[in-house]
């Protein structure tokens, strides 16, 4: 019986490099595609594969995001993350999270087929060089850890705290989400109160540290300026 599997990942490219790899595989059938993080949990919920590749870096919800609430809602799909980034905050948080299988994306197309096939198998797969990275990470993790604020946000804390990561206006997220500007605000507001975070820039750093925006991004504009609110 074939493997029914998802792809996700906000790059065309990507995508269509992860569709033909997949599709040169006999026992694979591709079921789905999503761009963004909210397309996956809508898409996956509904078609359920038995794989979800997913990439950690989405806009709208970030990858982490989307595992977190697959496993509740499509507890069958196996996720295997599919990233560029291999520190061990990352590695950690996607395992905890729920995923079955972490890649490197830059690894053999082989990592890839093979992680597919243990996941769907119900085991777990980490690609080298993340495997002794992630185990120690993940032990530390486990041994040590207490609940954290970030979980504690509703479904609409986190997609407003995306967006305002991705630096959205108030009056953007609101036309996206379906909801008032000054609902955003609120929401805003409460997310800052929850998490400790004291302005812009500690949000934009707390939204790198869990993988809501790239690591890398830069903070001069946001911290040269007197807390300029984007929302």
């Amino acid at each position: 019986m074939a493997i029914s599997i998802m792809l996700a990942d906000d790059h065309p490219v990507v995508r269509r490099g992860m569709r033909a790899l997949m599709e040169s595989q006999p026992d694979f059938s591709i079921v789905g595609l999503a761009a963004d993080g909210l397309e996956t949990v809508s898409l996956a919920e509904r078609l359920k594969p038995d794989v979800l590749v997913l990439d950690l870096m989405m806009p709208r919800l970030s990858g982490l995001e989307a595992l977190r609430i697959l496993r509740e809602r499509s507890p069958r799909t196996r996720i295997v993350v599919l990233s560029m980034y291999s520190s061990k905050a990352f590695i950690a948080q996607a395992l905890l999270n729920g995923a079955a299988g972490y890649v490197l994306k830059g690894c053999s197309e082989e990592n890839l087929v093979r992680a597919v096939r243990e996941a769907a198998a119900g085991r777990r797969y980490l690609s080298p060089p993340v495997t002794d990275i992630a185990i120690e990470a993940y032990i530390e993790q486990s041994k040590t850890r207490v609940i954290d604020p970030h979980e504690t946000l509703t479904q609409r804390q986190r997609e407003v705290l995306q967006l305002v990561a991705e630096g959205k206006t108030s009056a953007e997220i609101a036309a996206r989400l379906n909801i008032s500007p000054r609902t955003v605000e609120n929401h805003r507001a409460a997310v800052m109160q929850r998490l400790g975070l004291q302005n812009h820039t500690d949000l934009i750093r707390h939204a790198m540290r869990y993988g809501l925006i790239p690591p890398d991004e830069e903070l001069g504009a946001t911290a040269g300026s007197p807390d300029k609110n984007p929302v």
